[in-house]
């Protein structure tokens, strides 16, 4: 353990992994973005693919890494990551960037966007009942890394029917933004390290469970990217790149983050049935008010934003009121 002996170095370690997390994505954002801009790839696509690559590499680091340090605690920081992360995007993500402008959602996103990352999450719920991702796990890793391949020649098919023509491509800059891409990638892998680490220690002297870190704290923590780049393009009427941000994360974070994950270490993921029924349902609600309304109103996102409350008191305190109600029932 990193803090054996210096527990009192977590807390600050915890907060510094986090702004290293929240920086070196900004900063690989960035990169992605004006690298795929000089190339002339539409807006949409930038987001969907690169930007939720590039907002999905905190979650890849901290639930990859603890897959590969295969500990007690890998599991549920993992699977918990990777579920709080997708809730904490489609709730507070699309709920804080509809209060500061609603969102009008593209007839793409609902003809093609939308219906893939429901596909996904759907998949996570058969994949845990089915023991893909627990005993089966390195089958169900394949699977879903076969899929993610699938998802992603799909859309540079898209990117290529969609390409702008930008006229003469300036070598020099395209260089500068990959540095940028680099020092953003270096930024990400040493604060999920400082992530991972404290958060453990944490949950140990709180007596907390792992899992209920990873889901909440870890989750937000590493959803900062996706907030901070939707909040922004709400701000400027970036409607393509507040949403396609959130639903090519959640995509990337089940296909590629999981898959990659269970490749090494079995996800418990049965375990967690109920938070992934409530992701699955989560899901659901947000690609019926796309599909009825075409947006995402500052009603709808106010009342988002009370459903992830209840949602993160549920994950503190709900299993315990539960089975408090079921004892005085019986």
């Amino acid at each position: 353990m990193l803090f054996n002996g210096l527990e009192i170095l977590a807390i600050p370690a915890f907060i510094f992994g986090v702004i290293l997390l929240w920086k070196g994505s900004d900063i690989l954002v960035d990169g992605t973005a004006k690298t795929a801009m000089r190339l002339g790839v539409s807006s949409l696509i930038i987001s969907v693919i690169l930007i939720g690559f590039g907002t999905s590499a905190p979650e890849f680091a901290i639930s990859g890494g603890a897959a590969i340090q295969n500990n007690q605690d890998s599991a549920g920081i993992c699977f918990g990551n990777i579920i709080g992360s997708c809730v904490a995007n489609l709730l507070l993500v699309l709920g804080i960037g509809a209060l500061i402008n609603p969102l009008s959602i593209k007839k793409s996103v609902i003809r093609r966007e939308s219906p893939i990352m429901l596909g996904a999450t759907f998949l996570l719920f058969i994949a845990a009942l089915t023991g893909l991702l627990d005993k089966y796990h390195i089958i169900g890793g394949v699977i879903f890394l076969v899929i993610f391949v699938c998802f992603v020649l799909y859309f540079i098919r898209v990117a290529k029917k969609e390409r702008i023509d930008v006229g003469i491509v300036d070598e020099v800059k395209v260089r500068k933004n990959i540095f940028f891409i680099i020092i953003g990638i270096i930024g990400v892998v040493v604060g999920a390290e400082l992530l991972i680490e404290s958060s453990v220690t944490i949950a140990e002297i709180l007596g907390v469970p792992t899992f209920i870190i990873a889901i909440s704290i870890v989750a937000i923590g590493t959803s900062l990217p996706e907030l901070v780049v939707s909040a922004t393009a709400s701000y400027k009427n970036e409607d393509d790149i507040a949403v396609g941000n959130v639903l090519g994360s959640n995509v990337f974070n089940i296909l590629l983050v999981l898959g990659f994950s269970a490749i090494f270490i079995p996800l418990n993921a049965f375990c967690s049935m109920d938070h992934i029924i409530i992701l699955l349902l989560v899901t659901v609600l947000l690609s019926f008010i796309i599909y009825t309304g075409r947006r995402i109103s500052r009603v709808e996102g106010f009342f988002m934003l009370i459903i992830y409350s209840v949602f993160m008191w549920y994950t503190f305190f709900g299993k315990d009121f539960v089975l408090c109600l079921l004892n005085q029932t019986g």
